[in-house]
């Protein structure tokens, strides 16, 4: 027979009670699920072949993958489709894969003063697609949500437009824009669990999220890996689902594009 007292005080027990664990140790991984952590950039890389579709993540020279980056160079694959915001600068980054030689076709949002892609734009080597950055990060979630196009008023009435459906709503003209796939993802995190749940650190969180969900293969270059359950569940940015290989990489250059400092009282 159940004591009077110790009913009571079961009752006031929360039903559920916190606990630090990621879904990744709710249950063992199975499947692809199971061995994600490769230690080699060779490995990481070892499917990537001529006339891959990549996304690169980060902002400018912020949060890039510099390991993989430098690992598709020395691959030799060539003609690539590369997805990215911004393609390097100053010699830095994916400004590698220019120089390289290695680009067929950019899409991204920005060249700015990218002195190698105005250069290959001039000659004729890259074919660049331009799209407005909202534009562009949208096009990327709507392949990883299954969205096959969708419309947007951004770019209506301009060159954006030219040769795209076009359609009005509410009185106003919208762009018909396509989702945006890639066959890989490279991304840099500032933390990851074995099961690929991802923490990423400031800037750096920029598309890279996104651009895991819309790529056939998300390959994740991140600064620690950790057990699985270190990361608290509420702590990750990117669940391990949409990741598929896992690098360590302890050591960046982490290169500033431009310094802007002032000066200090003397």
């Amino acid at each position: 027979m159940r004591d009077a007292d110790a009913d009571a005080g079961a009752a006031k027990e929360p039903r559920y009670l916190p606990r630090r664990m990621s879904l990744a140790t709710a249950s063992p991984p199975t499947g692809r699920h199971q061995h994600k952590v490769v230690a080699t950039v060779e490995e990481a890389l070892a499917d990537v072949k001529d006339g891959a579709r990549i996304m690169v993540g980060g902002f400018g020279l912020s949060g890039n993958a510099e390991a993989l980056i430098a690992g598709v160079v020395k691959k030799g694959v060539k003609d690539l489709t590369l997805i990215s915001n911004n393609a390097g600068n100053l010699g830095k980054g994916l400004n590698a894969w220019l120089e390289a030689g290695i680009v067929r076709r950019f899409i991204g949002s920005y060249i700015g003063t990218n002195e190698a892609l105005h250069r290959a734009m001039a000659a004729g080597t890259v074919e660049v697609e331009m799209t407005p950055q909202g534009t562009f990060i949208e096009r990327i979630r709507a392949a990883g949500a299954g969205i096959p196009a969708f419309f947007t008023p951004t770019g209506a009435g301009t060159v954006v437009a030219e040769g795209k459906e076009t359609r009005v709503f509410d009185g106003r003209e919208h762009v018909l824009e396509s989702a945006l796939h890639a066959d890989f993802a490279l991304v840099r995190a500032r933390k990851a669990d074995r099961f690929g749940n991802l923490r990423f650190y400031r800037t750096a969180r920029n598309f890279s999220p996104v651009m895991c969900s819309a790529a056939s293969v998300s390959i994740v270059e991140a600064d620690e890996i950790v057990e699985n359950g270190a990361i608290d569940p509420d702590d990750v940015h990117l669940p391990g689902i949409f990741v598929h290989r896992l690098l360590e990489v302890r050591e960046h250059e982490d290169a500033f594009e431009y310094r802007n400092t002032r000066k200090r009282p003397a």
